[in-house]
């Protein structure tokens, strides 16, 4: 893993926390789109050289969703740059860590991602990231 990509934060209006997010950065979200397999909207802050991405669900039965009905707003996840993910996820894999898919999918912000379990990772759920090619 090279870096921290982004951090993901779970939010229940995109809108109003795009408001706040803009007011805290002093700066304009850089891009917002929906990942509809995913049921979720996002809208992505810079801030000097870190990432932020803001996601809202955008249908009740999305993971987005069911996070804040059990834990409510905030951190969801860190996200990790990778070279080759399904390098990446075979190395994880072999280390004893539970991946959440098999294989790399299309997430926001022109990449493949894939998660890692938060019971193998001390309750974070960890996502990796891959620009794609």
């Amino acid at each position: 893993m090279n870096k921290i990509e982004h951090i993901g934060i779970a939010v229940k209006n995109l809108e109003e926390s795009n408001l706040l997010f803009e007011k805290l950065f002093g700066a304009l979200a850089y891009k917002q789109e929906e990942v509809e397999s995913e049921g979720v909207k996002t809208s992505f802050f810079m801030n000097g050289p870190n990432k932020i991405e803001l996601l809202e669900a955008t249908r009740e039965d999305s993971p987005i969703a069911k996070f804040i009905d059990k834990k409510g707003e905030g951190i969801h996840h860190i996200a990790f740059d990778v070279d080759d993910i399904v390098l990446e996820m075979e190395r994880l894999k072999n280390e004893g860590f539970v991946l959440l898919n098999e294989a790399p999918k299309s997430g926001a912000d022109n990449k493949l991602v894939a998660f890692l379990h938060p019971k193998t990772t001390n309750g974070v759920l960890i996502e990796l990231c891959q620009e794609k090619r």
